[in-house]
């Protein structure tokens, strides 16, 4: 773990690494893409941080759809075929998988740690409250809830909130206590400061680039500092968790640990910075993004 407290120099950096599940699993990586496994349907997409080179060629052939072009958000590549949706279970979670147009599926398996250590986090809480920032697509949002959290779950795209309480219906959630709230982060989070609400945990997993319902702009750079602020300032006296994540490549982990422990130094407990990471199946750690953690 590394030692980031306010005054204290950071020490070495944490993996937390996703193993492979029975719906799940990366099978190779290699030349700057990946080999996944979801359910019995098997994708290549793009990976840069894959450098090296695959650790079995004969994996490769099989696969179901590949990803071509550029990994861009904006889809500038394209699917080498169109298949109908896949479900993936991830716990208590049923996932709705799809491609389109983009090399995103739905899901981010390797966040998988972090649902797990949250949920057990809030082990014993009575009620708790949970804020979910750039929700996406609600797998956490989904693992918070079937571990009795009530959730407030916020994107800023209509799609992602859509495909969301979708999830929740294949999930059997229907009930389970989730504001689904399509609003931009910041503003929300600025708001909830100002109406005095608090959070057991806070969950916030920002893009690099992107925009509000009304066309805001967000700079992960320019405008995180301010809202890992805001979200020290939601943070029940009670509270279990902050957990940051980033896919922002010229950053470092350093830097969100140091981020969240000058927000926190007065709350005392412990900040953790490091890397994701997916374990393959020939045991090779391929790492995907970075984060930053703090518990009580």
């Amino acid at each position: 773990m590394a030692d980031l407290t306010r005054n204290a120099p950071p020490a070495t950096l944490s993996v937390r690494v996703a193993e492979p599940w029975d719906d799940y699993q990366l099978l190779d990586s290699g030349n700057g893409q990946k080999l996944e496994r979801y359910g019995r349907v098997r994708l290549v997409r793009p990976e840069p941080q894959a450098m090296w080179a695959p650790a079995d060629p004969a994996l490769w052939r099989d696969a179901d759809a590949r990803y071509e072009g550029s990994d861009e958000e904006d889809g500038r590549g394209r699917w080498s075929e169109r298949l109908p949706e896949f479900a993936v279970d991830c716990g208590p979670a049923r996932m709705l998988c799809r491609i389109s147009t983009n090399h995103h599926t739905g899901l981010f398996p390797e966040q998988r740690p972090h649902w797990d250590e949250a949920a057990a986090a809030l082990a014993g809480a009575d009620a708790p409250e949970v804020l979910n920032l750039f929700g996406y697509t609600g797998a956490a949002s989904l693992v918070m809830a079937a571990a009795g959290a009530r959730v407030t779950h916020v994107d800023a795209s209509k799609k992602a909130i859509q495909w969301a309480k979708e999830n929740q219906a294949a999930s059997g959630m229907e009930d389970a206590p989730i504001r689904w709230i399509c609003d931009d982060a910041t503003k929300f989070a600025a708001r909830e400061v100002r109406r005095g609400r608090r959070y057991h945990g806070i969950l916030l997993d920002p893009p690099k680039f992107g925009r509000g319902p009304k066309n805001e702009v967000w700079n992960l750079f320019d405008d995180l500092p301010k809202l890992v602020d805001d979200v020290a300032g939601l943070i029940a006296e009670d509270a279990r968790f902050v957990i940051l994540t980033a896919y922002a490549i010229r950053a470092s982990a350093l830097s969100f640990g140091r981020l969240l422990a000058e927000a926190l130094g007065d709350r005392g407990g412990a900040v953790e910075a490091g890397e994701l990471a997916l374990r393959e199946a020939s045991g090779r750690l391929l790492p995907t993004s970075m984060f930053a953690t703090w518990r009580p």
